[in-house]
């Protein structure tokens, strides 16, 4: 992914443009809280999501969920960069839950524009729990929640 995040430019104006966009077809009846992500994907696509709430509070989608939804469903990918909007424009952190399902489709070198300039996912989540986590299950493996501090 780091060859990716070389080569290709990334235009944070056009990401945040993307995610401004689509913010505005955000469905949040109940919290009144819109909110719209944007991705660049390592072959060049940009990649948009707005959160859909729901009556049943613990099964609204986040907007994170819709970008990485449109990865999968377009072919895949690697996300390469990220922008989260407020309704009214201001950059967003991603929740503890979306900054994994980021970490899972973008790994530690992703680059999120934040409140406080870019910072990658390992800056994001340095103890994130993934696949090498899971390899660790056997009985021979250390243990799954032995403290690291990054991967990159």
């Amino acid at each position: 992914m780091a060859k990716y995040a070389q080569v290709l430019s990334i235009d944070w104006d056009e990401l945040k443009q993307a995610a401004n966009q689509v913010c505005a077809n955000a469905y949040a009846p109940y919290s009144k809280f819109p909110v719209g992500a944007a991705a660049l994907v390592d072959d060049g696509r940009v990649l948009v999501g707005c959160n859909v709430e729901n009556a049943g509070y613990g099964v609204s989608l986040c907007a994170e969920c819709g970008v990485v939804s449109q990865l999968h469903a377009t072919g895949g990918g690697q996300l390469v960069a990220f922008v989260c909007v407020a309704g009214t424009g201001e950059l967003l952190m991603p929740c503890g839950r979306c900054r994994q399902l980021l970490w899972e489709n973008g790994g530690p070198m992703l680059q999120l524009e934040t409140p406080d300039g870019i910072k990658t996912m390992d800056e994001m989540l340095p103890f994130a729990f993934d696949s090498e986590d899971l390899d660790r299950s056997s009985a021979q493996a250390t243990p799954p929640c032995t403290a690291r501090r990054s991967r990159s």
